[in-house]
């Protein structure tokens, strides 16, 4: 999916409060710089396939931690965090597998949601790496 429309969507997300006060924080920023991209687009894939896709995935809504990875912060902030999220944020229905298409767009709506909060680190400043605690709002 190309940029722009991903950007538009991140930016309807972003409006939603719980879901804007989600940044990486500074050991999750280090694992983008020191991995890349590329790792952190591989381990997405991973992830959801094992924790999202799943027709009826183990412990939903309570399955993707609140940090610790970039791809579980993400998750929290692009609402791909359970299938309740993802059926209430992206119109993608509960109960069956995810179609690789389906699959293909969180990763990169996850991929893009962290691109984008690596660019701004330098705008929003290395110091603001605690919004998105749990229990904050």
């Amino acid at each position: 999916m190309d940029h722009a429309t991903l950007d538009a969507r991140l930016a309807a997300i972003a409006r939603q409060p719980f879901r804007a006060k989600f940044h990486l924080r500074e050991p999750e920023m280090e694992f983008v710089a020191l991995r890349g991209m590329a790792v952190l687009r591989e381990h997405a894939a991973d992830l959801i396939g094992e924790r999202l896709a799943p027709a009826c995935p183990a412990k939903d809504g309570k399955q993707t931690p609140w940090g610790g990875h970039p791809v579980f912060r993400a998750q929290h902030a692009t609402g791909t965090c359970c299938r309740s999220c993802l059926q209430r944020t992206h119109g993608i229905g509960k109960g069956r597998e995810l179609t690789t298409p389906e699959r293909e767009y969180v990763v990169d709506i996850i991929c893009r949601w962290v691109e984008n909060e690596c660019a701004q680190r330098t705008v929003r400043g290395p110091g603001d790496e605690d919004a998105g605690r749990r229990g904050e709002g």
